[in-house]
Parts: structure tokens; sequence; C-alpha cells
């Protein structure tokens, strides 16, 4: 069953169109990752879900439990269990980790705030006073956005890029943090060009040139990366030099 349906989306940003005609379902309680090139849309598809300015000027509609929310504004998509965990986590300054945790969590309580630092690799004792500023790195900062959502509890979750900036032992806490979601029976989308995150995810969408391009299980997705492509009719032909050319 479908918790959230992208239906016809396209958006232009700058007289460019980003998204075209794209139409994506995604299945309740599934992890799912949208893959593709740089460029391709992806961030956008997100960012437009979640409602942020400059991304609702859009032509088709959003569907979430099978109402619209094209007009909804951000707050009231959160309400509804939609979040968006960013590739560079926001600072903010003047609130401490114990703060920035509790001001969405389900139980706003501080054995929660103990509780999901701690899930994500973080010393209670250690954190749960420091500032949500510069001082922290960009893995610390990743880490702490991804225990602010455990303990949110949201129905559907966005995370883009959430490999970015991070070394491989956080990287594995961020897995472990995805399978945590999945059981909260949260729908997860990973928003990736790599293949590592790509793999934690059960199907996948591969979008190029603002359009749907493919989709199914990883399996079939992968060998978008082994040849930098898949067959397709758009126009545009690959850079040999890697995905990031086209």
């Amino acid at each position: 069953m479908s918790i959230l349906e992208v239906k016809n989306l396209s958006l232009s940003l700058n007289g460019k169109r980003i998204l075209d005609d794209l139409s994506i379902d995604f299945w309740e309680g599934h992890v799912h990752a949208v893959v593709g090139p740089n460029g391709a849309g992806k961030s956008t598809l997100a960012y437009t879900i979640m409602g942020l300015e400059g991304y609702r000027s859009i032509e088709g509609d959003i569907f979430f439990d099978g109402v619209s929310i094209k007009n909804l504004g951000v707050a009231e998509r959160a309400k509804h269990g939609i979040t968006l965990g960013w590739q560079e986590p926001a600072r903010f300054e003047g609130l401490t980790v114990k703060q920035f945790i509790m001001a969405s969590a389900k139980e706003k309580k501080v054995e929660t705030v103990r509780d999901v630092l701690s899930k994500v690799g973080l010393k209670p004792e250690d954190y749960i006073g420091r500032a949500v500023d510069k001082t922290l790195s960009g893995g610390e900062r990743k880490k702490i956005e991804l225990a602010s959502i455990l303990a949110m509890q949201p129905r559907f979750v966005m995370l883009d890029e959430p490999d970015s900036g991070i070394d491989v032992a956080s990287l594995e806490k961020i897995f472990e943090g995805i399978k945590m979601l999945k059981s909260y029976d949260a729908t997860v989308v990973l928003i990736t060009h790599s293949l590592a995150v790509m793999k934690q995810a059960e199907h996948a969408f591969l979008l190029c040139g603002g359009k749907l391009v493919e989709k199914g299980d990883i399996g079939k997705i992968e060998p978008y990366f082994e040849e930098e492509c898949l067959p397709c009719e758009h126009k545009n032909v690959p850079d040999k030099g890697g995905v990031d050319g086209y």
C-alpha cells in the first residue's frame, strides 16, 4: 500500500524544468532509494514533498494517505508525520543538543534524548549539554539530526545524501538508524548517488533530467552504478568521466 504518491509532478526553477511529469509511489513501511546523477532532481523531489519555500509552485499533485497535501505548508506536512534529514544539517546557535532533540520528540523526556543519542553512537553525557553549533563536526551533526528523527518517530522520512561528509564508522551508525526507523514502521526514502546507501533500501527509483528512468528492486538499478547509466530515451549522452558529468 502506498503512503505517499507523487502524481504527474513538474517543477521549474529559474526557467529550467527540474522535475518533469514525475509519478512515483512510496510503499508504506519500506525503505526506498532515489538515485541518479547530480542535477537529476533528487533533492528537488524531497524539497517539493516537504513543501519548502520556493518548491511549492508545482504542476501535478502529492497525496499522503490518499489526501492531497499540495496546498499544505511545511508545518502542516510535519504534523502529518513527514520529515526531511538534510544533506548539510543545520546549526542552531543557542540550542543545546538536549533542547534540539526534545523540540520535536514524540515523548519529551530526558530519557528519550539519552536513548536516541546512544542509538546513533554518541555518549549522552558528552553531548546532551553541547551546543548545536560549529563546534560539532559534520558527522556529529548528522548523527544528532538522525537522533532527533528517531525521537520524532515520523511516518515518512527522507534522508538527503545521508553519507555526505562522514567517515565509515559514522556511516555504519547511520545505516543502523535507517534499520531502526524501518523497525518503527516508518517509510524511509534515501536520496543518494551512493551504491552503498542504495543497498540499505529494498526498492529504488532512478531519475535523470527530472524524469523517472527506471524503478524496481535494488538489483535492477545496480547496473547504473557499474555502467554510469542505463539505456533510456533521454537526449543527453553520459560523460565517460563519471555520473557527475551530465
